[in-house]
């Protein structure tokens, strides 16, 4: 296990014939160092006894919202204090309310009000886990970013064989090492991120732009302050909120976006260019709009500044990730985007498709870095790619 002292783990417990295995994996995590506390629904009560987990964790298990007149709000204090929450087993019942926004009872109320990363593992008949409407909601939860432990195959409960049994703990522990090392490893690192497109303007009320939304550098810049990271996001036109925990800086064209990257790269350990910065921009702007009237306008262009170029002439040394959206040759184009640019990695992404790349939650991507031979490129939920971005990143700044 990855070093859990101090951590606190929040496990919730539902109604699964697997909720047996789970006390195995609280006993582990407690003698692993951390401090874990356990939510238990109705329905897991009636399989395995709340005095159980008191007995492994040393803490009171929580089992209703009403429960304990010392804490009014205990879905509020349980989700803030935990550095991760897992749920195993995970049944469809749970899956659904999480993702469909329910909060009925404690534990569902509790998932609602996480801001950490919370760890599913589902377990059901295969029947259930098939059916489209668990697809559709574990799809949704995977967006969102949830870690999902894919349950395995075998024999269920009920006598059937196929998919659906709980994971092993053996397997959970070791998704939670990875993500319990993943709530720390950018602590004490700075990070600038830019997002979003830019919008070079023609006139006060046209402009050109891209399909960009900001989302792949929004989330890339949530998951690194999930991680302790110090983020400093400065993002094109968008319509998104700013992560918590994320220090934001608004911009709108090329320009701006260069001055304010090189303005404040004084302490930065690593600049990560996920937005969609255009390449031109017209010679000159019209003070006033363009009237139809007066014809089809002539509009000369003339490249931007590149500001990946533009960092790497400051002399700084700090680690430099960019994003190449290629419609063809992806992994030709952005390797040698790599090397012009002196990167220490570049995010190959395919955009030509309805599926991947532009205002879509999944990207087709893969991860480069000098040296990097045999690639290729992946389905990643936005989520899932900017962890991987960032694990590579991790190791990069040790």
């Amino acid at each position: 296990m990855a070093d859990v002292s101090g951590k606190n783990v929040l496990i919730g417990v539902t109604g699964g014939i697997a909720a047996y295995k789970v006390a195995e994996l609280a006993r582990a995590l407690v003698r692993s160092g951390a401090s874990v506390k356990v939510v238990m629904t109705a329905s897991a009560q009636e399989f395995v006894a709340p005095l159980t987990f008191r007995t492994i964790t040393g803490n009171p298990v929580a089992t209703s919202l009403f429960g304990d007149p010392g804490s009014p709000f205990p879905h509020i204090s349980l989700s803030e204090e935990a550095d991760l929450i897992v749920v195993a087993p995970a049944t469809a019942n749970i899956i659904a309310k999480y993702a469909r926004g329910v909060a009925d009872d404690l534990l569902s109320t509790t998932l609602l009000a996480a801001r950490g990363t919370v760890v599913i593992a589902p377990a059901m008949n295969t029947r259930m886990w098939l059916h489209p409407a668990t697809t559709a909601n574990m799809d949704l939860l995977r967006e969102r970013g949830a870690v999902i432990v894919d349950p395995g195959e075998g024999e269920l409960a009920c006598g059937d064989e196929g998919v659906g049994r709980m994971a092993e703990p053996g397997r959970i522990l070791e998704i939670l090492e990875r993500e319990i090392r993943r709530t720390s490893d950018l602590v004490g690192k700075r990070i600038m991120i830019t997002a979003g497109p830019t919008r070079e303007h023609i006139d006060p009320v046209r402009f050109i732009s891209n399909p960009s939304t900001g989302t792949m550098g929004f989330t890339v810049a949530d998951r690194a302050a999930r991680r302790g990271a110090d983020v400093l996001l400065v993002a094109g036109p968008n319509g998104l909120p700013c992560p918590a925990g994320v220090k934001m800086v608004s911009v709108v064209s090329a320009e701006e976006m260069k001055k304010r990257v090189l303005d404040n790269l004084d302490g930065i350990d690593a600049v990560i260019m996920a937005a969609a910065v255009a390449d031109f921009r017209p010679v000159q702007t019209a003070a006033t709009k363009i009237k139809k009237s007066m014809g089809v306008p002539e509009i000369k262009l003339e490249p931007t500044r590149d500001i990946l170029k533009e960092i790497s002439a400051t002399g700084r040394k700090l680690l430099m990730v960019g994003f190449a959206a290629e419609t063809d040759n992806v992994i030709e184009n952005a390797k040698r985007k790599l090397a012009e640019k002196g990167l220490d990695l570049v995010v190959a992404n395919k955009v030509a498709s309805p599926e991947t790349g532009f205002a879509v939650t999944t990207n087709l991507a893969a991860l480069i870095g000098p040296g990097d031979e045999e690639v290729e490129l992946s389905m990643f939920t936005k989520a899932d790619l900017s962890d991987r971005l960032l694990d590579r990143v991790s190791g990069l700044l040790e």
